[in-house]
């Protein structure tokens, strides 16, 4: 029997494209829409039925300029709906000056029953921001670990400097962007197996990083 999951991309202004487009390429192969496609040959034990999230119902401005049509607003969230995974991209807008309410209280609200919480790049800092990293082991984008670790440094969250990504329990959080292309096919592997994950790898040709392989963390001096 496959199981479906419902998965919330959580959009905000300025997001980075990539933070999401990334994993979700790669998640996208057990979407109901490419399952039907034929292109997937494998059977999966799990289906994904994406939403996309935002503040309002104007179309998201990401911090490229790219403009993306999300499917619903936060408030428009049922009151008794969960969602079994968050994906949280990063960008210009997770600044804690900035970063909106409606999607703080979302995630306050959704993480504690979601499944698995993934963030991406300083989609990290949304969740420290959100107060859901306290206690965790967590990464972020490197040009920015410093400057989040000093922040949050009262939630004792154990940032981990070299790191392509990091689980703890439920939560997955990736270094900078292109990073979470490859927590996804980590993320992929665990929930389908290593064949669809590599079937689905094949397809997108991508070049596979480790959990440890992380150059960036040498870049910027964090080791």
């Amino acid at each position: 029997m496959t199981i479906t999951l419902s998965l919330a991309v959580c959009l905000f202004p300025d997001v980075a494209v990539l933070d999401f487009a990334g994993p979700m390429e790669l998640l996208s192969f057990i979407s109901p829409k490419i399952l039907a496609s034929g292109l997937m040959t494998y059977e999966t034990p799990y289906t994904i039925e994406p939403v996309y999230l935002s503040v309002s119902k104007e179309p998201v401005v990401s911090a490229s300029g790219m403009v993306i049509v999300h499917n619903r607003t936060y408030d428009e969230v049922k009151a008794d709906e969960q969602f079994d995974i968050l994906l949280v991209p990063g960008g210009l807008g997770t600044d804690p000056e900035v970063c909106p309410k409606a999607l703080l209280d979302f995630l306050q609200k959704q993480a504690p029953n979601a499944k698995y919480v993934l963030a991406v790049c300083t989609g990290s800092e949304v969740l420290a921001h959100a107060g859901l990293l306290a206690g965790k082991r967590a990464t972020t984008n490197k040009s920015s670990f410093n400057r989040i670790k000093e922040h949050y440094a009262a939630q004792k969250i154990e940032w981990v400097p070299k790191a392509r990504w990091v689980v703890d329990g439920r939560f997955w959080t990736s270094s900078g962007v292109t990073a979470g292309a490859d927590m996804g096919y980590a993320f992929l592997e665990q929930l389908v197996g290593h064949d669809i994950a590599n079937f689905v790898r094949g397809i997108v040709e991508l070049s596979i990083h480790k959990e440890g392989d992380d150059e960036f963390a040498e870049f910027y001096g964090l080791v």
